[in-house]
């Protein structure tokens, strides 16, 4: 016999919305062998601003290798990170 599933509350705001899943089973709530895989294509990474010191000389290479290339240096500075970094 399937199990029987519980309705899903109503909520004032997202923080309630947060605080009841931390403390609830999403399984007591759907039936999770019916779920599927969704992909959300213009959903944009999160960025959080550094400061990051570089010497000078190294600024103005980078910036010149950015000119090269038609793209803002600090565009440049991310290709290179995250080809790094995998």
């Amino acid at each position: 016999m399937p199990k029987k599933l519980k309705q899903v509350p109503k909520f004032a705001n997202e923080a309630a919305e947060r605080a009841f899943w931390e403390s609830h089973d999403t399984a007591d709530y759907f039936d999770l062998s019916k779920a599927k895989r969704v992909s959300f294509p213009n959903l944009k990474l999160s960025t959080t601003t550094i400061s990051l010191r570089l010497p000078q000389g190294t600024l103005d290479r980078i910036k010149i290798e950015a000119n090269k290339r038609d793209v803002p240096y600090q565009s440049l500075i991310k290709m290179w990170l995250s080809e790094k970094v995998g």
